[in-house]
């Protein structure tokens, strides 16, 4: 008997736009979004260019937008570290994993989240803000301070914008120094910052002397 060739299988609606998103996802890993067209998706998809305008019909600017917002929500999940343990160490691990998306995305990091892209609207800016803010809300959490103080939430913040600004200027820095040296450089900042606002403040006073049992 001759075999039979595979069946086709066709891709559920949820299925098809991950694809496509995971597609330009990967485009936007290597290239800035200007560079990258649907007729690029497309082809890295195995598609034609009208399907990826049936599921995204207002064209790049909402394909870019759904695969920013794939990402943030990789990134979020990179500080949903289980609180047990040393603090500390747990955010050595949020970290080693939010370097390793850093690392693998590389250009499309900075396209994704450094901001001033041609296609950059009200809302990829509040998406981006979104992940900042959340990363920033996981911190609090493991710190078990159910109600921070002004100061408290201002050096935290601080701190989350710090690392995003040091992990572009990683990238253009041919990523040095290695990853691991830079996730223990920018937990020693943490301890840093919070010391110094410890000096103003009582309740990140008392956190600084929690932590300084992990250092």
């Amino acid at each position: 008997m001759t075999p039979q060739a595979p069946a086709y299988r066709r891709l559920s609606v949820e299925e098809r736009r991950s694809q496509l998103l995971d597609a330009a996802l990967t485009l936007f890993a290597h290239r800035v979004p200007e560079d990258v067209s649907l007729d690029d998706v497309a082809e890295a998809a195995g598609v034609s260019r009208p399907l990826v305008y049936r599921y995204f019909p207002g064209g790049k600017q909402q394909l870019y937008e759904a695969a920013l917002r794939s990402a943030a929500e990789e990134l979020q999940q990179c500080f949903d570290e289980p609180r047990e343990g040393p603090l500390l160490p747990r955010l050595a691990r949020a970290l080693d994993r939010y370097l390793t998306f850093v690392d693998q995305h590389d250009a499309g990091f900075s396209a994704l989240l450094q901001g001033g892209s041609v296609v950059e609207t009200s809302r990829t800016t509040a998406i981006v803000d979104g992940v900042r803010r959340a990363a920033a809300e996981h911190i609090l959490r493991h710190l078990e301070v159910t109600e921070p103080g002004s100061r408290l939430r201002m050096t935290v913040r601080m701190w989350i914008t710090a690392v995003e600004a040091a992990s572009l200027i990683w990238l253009d820095e041919d990523k040095q120094p290695p990853a691991d040296e830079l996730r223990d450089w920018l937990v020693e900042q943490f301890v840093a910052v919070l010391s110094v606002t410890a000096r103003r403040d009582p309740q990140t006073s008392a956190l600084v002397g929690v932590l300084a049992e992990d250092v």
